[in-house]
């Protein structure tokens, strides 16, 4: 079995897939952090295509980057100065090729996370 990357954004506010939000993905090597890619969730609060696809999996310690600022200012939340969330990271580590599955349930004022499958 191969390992790849695969996310899912909920708005939990709103009751709906967080469609256009933007991720970013990067890879921990020590003290530094390597950019491998930007994506965006589609209608259904997923990326077209797995984050980290078999043919570019290694097993490390990866960053996934929520924009939940931009998302929350489109989708007409009430503004803040600065927003309570704006930017959401969530570090994690891939020990074994297999499937991970790594969803953020957002609302304006609270995250969560879980290894999905």
């Amino acid at each position: 079995m191969s390992g790849y990357l695969t996310t899912h954004v909920l708005d939990t506010a709103r009751g709906c897939p967080a469609q256009g939000m933007k991720i970013e993905l990067y890879k921990i090597n020590g003290a530094d952090r390597v950019f491998l890619k930007s994506v965006a969730t589609n209608d259904d609060g997923r990326t077209d295509a797995q984050i980290l696809p078999a043919v570019e999996f290694e097993t490390g310690i990866y960053e996934l980057v929520f924009h939940a600022g931009d998302y929350l200012d489109r989708t007409g939340t009430p503004p803040e100065e600065p927003r309570f969330l704006d930017v959401i990271p969530i570090r994690f580590g891939m020990s074994e090729a297999s499937h991970y599955h790594v969803p953020l349930l957002v609302s304006p004022f609270s995250y969560s996370t879980y290894r999905g499958s």
